[in-house]
């Protein structure tokens, strides 16, 4: 005999399979992200307001920053994987003054290069322009900055040029270098994420669709990593049409 208790279990689970959860969970990581920009941004009124004095006060919270961006990031590239699973990422190409779009990434994260004591060195052209998507280009550059901040000692330089008819964006740091496994995994799947390793390589299956959906005629853009440079660290690239 069933019990009612078990015909409403029943009746939940029959509900539940007749929506996509795929869905839920793409409302609920956009939720999730809102109310952590919320979070970061109360946390740099705090470190605005307070006293000079409290040095440690400050690292800490400035730490907190640091997370939460991270957290925010991770987030901001679940949301666009899964719409670019259901076809759905869009892709607003549009003429982009390149010296401002990296200066904004930077100003975005100066608050964690100061407290590390990391110089952040843009050497990019104000004149050069180019015709992108802004906010996914700012996504993906500013994941690898925040890579390169946790990874970095002192120094970080960001490039921006043209060469042989392609943008190329450069970030270098002065730390130990990627692992050998993401040198040679550099076209990650989702099928070769590891999370018992500290990067998942989310982040550059993240980089290389979006390097992927700029494209010019039979051309797509594409990204690269290294060691050595000019500080002798990681060196990451992408190449757009």
């Amino acid at each position: 005999m069933t019990t009612r208790s078990e015909d409403s279990s029943n009746i939940a689970l029959s509900d539940d399979a007749q929506f996509d959860f795929s869905t839920v969970l793409a409302a609920a990581v956009h939720d999730m992200k809102n109310s952590l920009n919320l979070l970061v941004q109360s946390v740099e009124q705090i470190v605005a307001s307070l006293p000079p004095e409290l040095t440690e006060t400050r690292n800490q919270i400035v730490d907190l920053h640091y997370e939460a961006n991270r957290m925010n990031t991770g987030l901001v590239q679940i949301l666009s994987l899964y719409r670019a699973k259901r076809d759905n990422l869009p892709v607003m190409i549009d003429q982009c003054f390149i010296d401002e779009l990296l200066e904004d990434i930077v100003a975005s994260n100066q608050m964690y290069a100061a407290q590390k004591n990391i110089a952040i060195n843009n050497q990019c052209h104000e004149e050069l322009a180019w015709y992108l998507d802004a906010d996914l280009m700012y996504l993906l550059i500013n994941d690898v900055l925040i890579n390169a901040l946790r990874y970095g000692k002192s120094d970080i330089i960001i490039n921006a040029y043209q060469q042989d008819g392609l943008l190329v964006v450069k970030i270098e740091d002065d730390g130990a270098g990627y692992p050998e496994h993401m040198l040679v995994n550099v076209d990650t799947k989702p099928s070769d994420f590891n999370v018992t390793q500290g990067r998942t390589g989310l982040g550059l299956y993240f980089a290389h669709l979006i390097a992927r959906a700029h494209t010019q005629n039979d051309k797509k853009g594409f990204i690269s990593l290294s060691n050595g440079g000019a500080l002798g660290g990681g060196v990451f690239e992408v190449k757009i049409p």
